[in-house]
């Protein structure tokens, strides 16, 4: 099994990035948070990897970082949730984000995500809760023991979706009008991947 490459980014998607390894190019599926840590094509980039091998397929998934690895692991262990529903909340909401939503019972917030229902999310909650604890962050313990809950910059995410949104190819200036908007139109639950995916679609029309 593969668990980790380390080579030269060759392309580089919102979802996916393809790894040059001693001339072998390597197709990994990738979460949103994954696509801002890394370099532009041409750089050297090491991910974590988990191999999911099926019968007619077998398919990479790549992490900067143990913990998001971990959580992934996690995360795919629920019944109901295969890889591709576990990169898809981890790019609708950092890790911190989705220990927090779990290890509170927030089933409105794991619910927002496409493909979580409430019985999936209730399976995250009462399996997972528990094991949350170790993948937590001293700040995060701190919000929670004085009932904060963390929340992303919203700053933060702009400058994010932006540079996102530039290495993909897109101006400057059409990519900021294009986030301006996607932003008033997701409402209160705004998340980098919400943002990116509204963006794109805005971008695509224009």
């Amino acid at each position: 099994m593969i668990a980790h490459l380390t080579g030269n980014l060759l392309t580089k998607h919102a979802t996916s990035v393809i790894i040059d390894t001693n001339g072998v190019g390597y197709e990994v599926t990738i979460p949103v948070s994954t696509f801002f840590d890394i370099g532009e094509a041409g750089a050297k980039v090491s991910l974590l990897i988990y191999t999911h091998v099926r019968e007619d397929a077998l398919q990479l998934y790549g992490f900067r970082t143990g913990r998001e690895r971990e959580l992934f692991l996690l995360l795919i262990g629920i019944t109901g949730i295969g890889p591709k529903l576990a990169i898809t909340m981890l790019s609708g909401m950092n890790a911190d984000e989705i220990i927090t939503a779990i290890r509170t019972n927030n089933l409105i917030r794991l619910t927002s995500i496409p493909g979580v229902g409430k019985k999936t999310a209730e399976r995250l909650v009462i399996e997972l809760r528990d094991k949350m604890t170790n993948l937590s962050s001293p700040a995060m313990d701190e919000a929670l023991a004085t009932g904060a809950t963390p929340q992303p910059s919203e700053d933060l995410m702009r400058s994010d979706t932006l540079s996102a949104l530039i290495n993909l190819g897109y101006q400057k200036a059409a990519a900021e009008k294009a986030i301006t908007q996607a932003m008033q139109e997701s409402g209160d639950q705004i998340t980098i991947d919400a943002i990116l995916r509204r963006a794109l679609r805005l971008l695509s029309k224009g």
